[in-house]
Protein backbone atom coordinates (compact mmCIF):
# COMPACT_ATOMS: atom_id res chain seq x y z
CA UNK A 1 0.00 0.00 0.00
CA UNK A 2 1.16 3.53 -0.74
CA UNK A 3 1.53 5.84 2.22
CA UNK A 4 -0.20 9.27 2.13
CA UNK A 5 1.19 11.07 5.18
CA UNK A 6 0.71 14.64 3.94
CA UNK A 7 -2.39 16.84 3.86
CA UNK A 8 -3.00 19.98 1.81
CA UNK A 9 -6.04 22.19 2.31
CA UNK A 10 -7.77 23.41 -0.84
CA UNK A 11 -10.95 25.47 -0.65
CA UNK A 12 -11.86 23.82 2.64
CA UNK A 13 -11.05 20.30 1.46
CA UNK A 14 -8.34 18.16 3.03
CA UNK A 15 -6.37 16.52 0.21
CA UNK A 16 -4.12 13.61 1.14
CA UNK A 17 -0.90 12.90 -0.75
CA UNK A 18 2.43 11.14 -0.61
CA UNK A 19 5.74 10.88 -2.37
CA UNK A 20 8.54 8.34 -2.76
CA UNK A 21 11.93 8.20 -4.40
CA UNK A 22 14.36 10.86 -5.56
CA UNK A 23 15.11 12.74 -8.74
CA UNK A 24 12.99 14.79 -11.16
CA UNK A 25 9.24 14.79 -10.46
CA UNK A 26 6.71 12.27 -11.76
CA UNK A 27 3.05 12.89 -10.86
CA UNK A 28 0.46 10.08 -10.95
CA UNK A 29 -3.25 11.02 -11.14
CA UNK A 30 -5.89 8.35 -10.50
CA UNK A 31 -9.44 8.07 -11.80
CA UNK A 32 -12.90 7.20 -10.52
CA UNK A 33 -14.01 5.33 -8.45
CA UNK A 34 -10.47 4.53 -7.41
CA UNK A 35 -7.72 6.19 -5.37
CA UNK A 36 -3.97 6.62 -5.50
CA UNK A 37 -3.71 2.97 -4.44
CA UNK A 38 -4.15 2.02 -8.11
CA UNK A 39 -0.48 3.00 -8.43
CA UNK A 40 0.76 0.72 -5.65
CA UNK A 41 2.30 -1.72 -8.17
CA UNK A 42 3.48 1.01 -10.55
CA UNK A 43 5.14 3.69 -8.42
CA UNK A 44 7.93 1.50 -6.90
CA UNK A 45 9.40 0.91 -10.36
CA UNK A 46 10.30 4.60 -10.70
CA UNK A 47 11.45 5.49 -7.18
CA UNK A 48 15.13 4.96 -8.08
CA UNK A 49 15.07 7.71 -10.74
CA UNK A 50 12.10 9.96 -9.98
CA UNK A 51 10.43 11.63 -7.02
CA UNK A 52 6.95 10.22 -7.53
CA UNK A 53 4.04 12.30 -6.23
CA UNK A 54 0.56 10.80 -5.87
CA UNK A 55 -2.62 12.04 -4.22
CA UNK A 56 -6.28 11.23 -3.69
CA UNK A 57 -8.63 13.45 -5.66
CA UNK A 58 -11.06 15.59 -3.64
CA UNK A 59 -13.80 13.26 -2.38
CA UNK A 60 -11.81 10.09 -3.05
CA UNK A 61 -9.64 7.67 -1.08
CA UNK A 62 -8.28 9.21 2.12
CA UNK A 63 -9.07 12.77 1.08
CA UNK A 64 -11.96 14.45 2.85
CA UNK A 65 -15.53 13.45 1.98
CA UNK A 66 -18.61 15.24 3.26
CA UNK A 67 -22.17 16.06 2.37
CA UNK A 68 -22.61 18.89 -0.13
CA UNK A 69 -19.02 18.65 -1.31
CA UNK A 70 -17.94 19.56 -4.84
CA UNK A 71 -16.10 16.48 -6.15
CA UNK A 72 -16.65 17.19 -9.84
CA UNK A 73 -14.03 17.44 -12.55
CA UNK A 74 -14.44 21.19 -12.21
CA UNK A 75 -12.45 21.24 -8.97
CA UNK A 76 -9.87 18.51 -9.58
CA UNK A 77 -7.66 20.44 -12.05
CA UNK A 78 -7.53 23.37 -9.64
CA UNK A 79 -6.43 20.97 -6.92
CA UNK A 80 -3.72 19.70 -9.27
CA UNK A 81 -2.50 23.26 -9.91
CA UNK A 82 -2.44 23.90 -6.15
CA UNK A 83 -0.38 20.77 -5.54
CA UNK A 84 2.08 21.62 -8.33
CA UNK A 85 2.69 24.93 -6.57
CA UNK A 86 3.03 23.33 -3.13
CA UNK A 87 5.43 20.69 -4.44
CA UNK A 88 7.38 23.29 -6.40
CA UNK A 89 7.28 21.18 -9.56
CA UNK A 90 7.51 22.53 -13.09
CA UNK A 91 7.15 20.32 -16.14
CA UNK A 92 6.95 16.98 -14.31
CA UNK A 93 6.37 13.74 -16.12
CA UNK A 94 2.69 12.88 -15.67
CA UNK A 95 0.87 9.54 -15.60
CA UNK A 96 -2.92 9.86 -15.75
CA UNK A 97 -5.93 7.52 -15.91
CA UNK A 98 -9.68 8.00 -16.39
CA UNK A 99 -10.77 11.15 -14.44
CA UNK A 100 -7.06 11.69 -13.82
CA UNK A 101 -6.69 12.00 -17.57
CA UNK A 102 -9.40 14.65 -17.69
CA UNK A 103 -7.72 16.40 -14.76
CA UNK A 104 -4.33 16.44 -16.50
CA UNK A 105 -5.87 17.75 -19.72
CA UNK A 106 -7.90 20.43 -17.94
CA UNK A 107 -4.79 21.43 -16.00
CA UNK A 108 -2.84 21.83 -19.23
CA UNK A 109 -5.42 23.62 -21.37
CA UNK A 110 -7.22 25.63 -18.69
CA UNK A 111 -4.65 26.23 -15.93
CA UNK A 112 -1.49 26.53 -18.01
CA UNK A 113 0.25 23.59 -16.35
CA UNK A 114 3.07 22.13 -18.45
CA UNK A 115 4.51 18.63 -18.50
CA UNK A 116 7.81 17.08 -19.49
CA UNK A 117 5.82 14.11 -20.79
CA UNK A 118 2.29 12.76 -20.48
CA UNK A 119 1.33 9.10 -20.40
CA UNK A 120 -2.46 8.99 -20.49
CA UNK A 121 -4.68 5.93 -20.75
CA UNK A 122 -8.36 5.01 -20.81
CA UNK A 123 -9.12 8.65 -20.12
CA UNK A 124 -12.37 10.53 -19.70
CA UNK A 125 -11.71 13.08 -22.41
CA UNK A 126 -14.16 12.97 -25.32
CA UNK A 127 -17.96 13.16 -25.29
CA UNK A 128 -20.12 11.24 -24.86
CA UNK A 129 -18.99 9.34 -21.79
CA UNK A 130 -20.66 7.70 -18.80
CA UNK A 131 -21.92 4.13 -18.66
CA UNK A 132 -25.57 3.14 -18.43
CA UNK A 133 -25.00 2.52 -14.73
CA UNK A 134 -23.62 6.03 -14.26
CA UNK A 135 -26.54 7.60 -16.10
CA UNK A 136 -29.05 5.64 -14.03
CA UNK A 137 -27.42 6.53 -10.70
CA UNK A 138 -27.29 10.20 -11.65
CA UNK A 139 -31.07 10.17 -11.95
CA UNK A 140 -31.65 8.33 -8.67
CA UNK A 141 -28.76 9.31 -6.37
CA UNK A 142 -30.88 9.47 -3.19
CA UNK A 143 -32.33 6.00 -3.70
CA UNK A 144 -28.90 4.45 -4.19
CA UNK A 145 -27.15 6.30 -1.35
CA UNK A 146 -29.81 5.06 1.05
CA UNK A 147 -29.41 1.37 0.21
CA UNK A 148 -28.55 -1.07 3.02
CA UNK A 149 -24.82 -1.75 3.31
CA UNK A 150 -25.01 -5.32 2.06
CA UNK A 151 -26.78 -4.27 -1.14
CA UNK A 152 -24.38 -1.40 -1.71
CA UNK A 153 -21.33 -3.62 -1.22
CA UNK A 154 -22.62 -6.20 -3.72
CA UNK A 155 -23.32 -3.50 -6.31
CA UNK A 156 -20.00 -1.78 -5.69
CA UNK A 157 -17.92 -4.94 -6.09
CA UNK A 158 -19.79 -5.92 -9.25
CA UNK A 159 -19.24 -2.44 -10.69
CA UNK A 160 -15.52 -2.46 -9.87
CA UNK A 161 -15.08 -5.80 -11.59
CA UNK A 162 -16.46 -4.42 -14.86
CA UNK A 163 -13.45 -2.09 -14.99
CA UNK A 164 -11.03 -5.00 -15.41
CA UNK A 165 -10.59 -7.62 -18.10
CA UNK A 166 -9.21 -10.17 -15.65
CA UNK A 167 -10.83 -11.11 -12.36
CA UNK A 168 -9.81 -8.69 -9.64
CA UNK A 169 -8.16 -10.25 -6.62
CA UNK A 170 -9.94 -10.14 -3.29
CA UNK A 171 -7.22 -7.77 -2.08
CA UNK A 172 -7.84 -5.37 -4.98
CA UNK A 173 -11.59 -5.43 -4.43
CA UNK A 174 -11.12 -4.66 -0.74
CA UNK A 175 -8.69 -1.81 -1.44
CA UNK A 176 -10.96 -0.15 -4.01
CA UNK A 177 -14.16 -0.73 -2.01
CA UNK A 178 -12.91 0.48 1.37
CA UNK A 179 -13.29 4.27 0.88
CA UNK A 180 -16.88 3.84 -0.28
CA UNK A 181 -18.24 1.87 2.67
CA UNK A 182 -20.06 2.97 5.82
CA UNK A 183 -22.25 5.99 6.59
CA UNK A 184 -19.70 8.42 5.07
CA UNK A 185 -18.33 6.37 2.19
CA UNK A 186 -21.59 5.01 0.81
CA UNK A 187 -23.21 8.39 0.04
CA UNK A 188 -19.81 9.69 -1.14
CA UNK A 189 -19.72 7.00 -3.82
CA UNK A 190 -23.06 8.05 -5.29
CA UNK A 191 -22.24 11.73 -4.81
CA UNK A 192 -19.26 11.53 -7.14
CA UNK A 193 -21.34 9.72 -9.76
CA UNK A 194 -24.11 12.32 -9.50
CA UNK A 195 -21.54 15.02 -10.29
CA UNK A 196 -20.17 13.35 -13.44
CA UNK A 197 -21.17 16.16 -15.79
CA UNK A 198 -20.04 16.11 -19.42
CA UNK A 199 -19.79 19.89 -19.52
CA UNK A 200 -16.42 19.66 -17.78
CA UNK A 201 -14.93 17.78 -20.71
CA UNK A 202 -16.92 19.76 -23.29
CA UNK A 203 -15.33 23.00 -22.16
CA UNK A 204 -11.80 21.66 -22.64
CA UNK A 205 -12.36 19.35 -25.62
CA UNK A 206 -12.71 22.35 -27.94
CA UNK A 207 -9.17 23.38 -26.95
CA UNK A 208 -7.47 20.07 -27.71
CA UNK A 209 -4.43 20.26 -29.96
CA UNK A 210 -0.91 18.88 -30.08
CA UNK A 211 0.68 19.27 -26.68
CA UNK A 212 4.17 20.71 -26.31
CA UNK A 213 5.60 17.52 -24.81
CA UNK A 214 5.82 13.83 -25.74
CA UNK A 215 2.36 12.29 -25.28
CA UNK A 216 1.72 8.56 -25.11
CA UNK A 217 -1.93 7.47 -25.31
CA UNK A 218 -2.75 3.88 -24.36
CA UNK A 219 -6.10 2.08 -24.29
CA UNK A 220 -7.24 -1.31 -23.12
CA UNK A 221 -8.65 -3.23 -26.07
CA UNK A 222 -11.29 -4.71 -23.78
CA UNK A 223 -12.29 -1.46 -22.07
CA UNK A 224 -16.04 -1.72 -21.40
CA UNK A 225 -16.30 1.73 -19.84
CA UNK A 226 -14.83 3.90 -22.61
CA UNK A 227 -14.68 2.53 -26.16
CA UNK A 228 -11.30 1.89 -27.74
CA UNK A 229 -12.24 4.24 -30.60
CA UNK A 230 -12.15 7.17 -28.14
CA UNK A 231 -8.48 6.44 -27.57
CA UNK A 232 -7.72 6.63 -31.28
CA UNK A 233 -9.52 9.94 -31.56
CA UNK A 234 -7.79 11.39 -28.50
CA UNK A 235 -4.32 10.36 -29.70
CA UNK A 236 -4.95 12.01 -33.07
CA UNK A 237 -5.88 15.26 -31.34
CA UNK A 238 -3.19 15.69 -28.68
CA UNK A 239 -0.20 13.56 -29.75
CA UNK A 240 2.07 13.05 -32.74
CA UNK A 241 2.14 9.33 -31.89
CA UNK A 242 -0.54 6.76 -32.73
CA UNK A 243 -2.60 5.10 -30.04
CA UNK A 244 -1.03 2.11 -28.32
CA UNK A 245 -3.65 -0.61 -28.04
CA UNK A 246 -3.16 -2.97 -25.10
CA UNK A 247 -4.71 -6.43 -25.54
CA UNK A 248 -6.07 -8.37 -22.56
CA UNK A 249 -6.67 -5.12 -20.72
CA UNK A 250 -9.90 -3.43 -19.74
CA UNK A 251 -10.38 0.03 -18.30
CA UNK A 252 -8.25 -0.73 -15.24
CA UNK A 253 -4.90 -1.34 -16.91
CA UNK A 254 -3.07 -0.98 -13.58
CA UNK A 255 -4.53 -4.35 -12.60
CA UNK A 256 -4.71 -6.05 -16.01
CA UNK A 257 -1.37 -5.05 -17.55
CA UNK A 258 0.78 -3.04 -15.10
CA UNK A 259 3.95 -4.10 -16.91
CA UNK A 260 2.82 -2.25 -20.04
CA UNK A 261 2.37 0.98 -18.10
CA UNK A 262 5.80 0.64 -16.51
CA UNK A 263 7.42 0.03 -19.90
CA UNK A 264 5.71 2.95 -21.65
CA UNK A 265 6.34 5.45 -18.85
CA UNK A 266 9.97 4.33 -18.74
CA UNK A 267 10.37 5.23 -22.41
CA UNK A 268 9.27 8.80 -21.65
CA UNK A 269 11.68 9.04 -18.73
CA UNK A 270 14.79 8.18 -20.74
Amino acid sequence: MLDLPYTTSFEGNAVRWGKVGSGPPLVAIHGTPFSSQVWRRIVPHFADRRTVYYFDLVGYGLSETREGQDVSLGIQNRVLACLFAEWGVERPDVLAHDFGGATALRGYYLNGLRYRSLTIFDAVALAPWGSAFVQHVRQHEAAFSGMPDYMHLALLRAYLQTAAYNSLSEQALEIYSAPWLGPVGRPAFYRQIAQMEQRFTDEVEVRYGRMDCPVTVLWGLEDEWIPHEKGKALAAMISDRPLITVPQAGHLMQEDRPEVLVAEVSKNLS
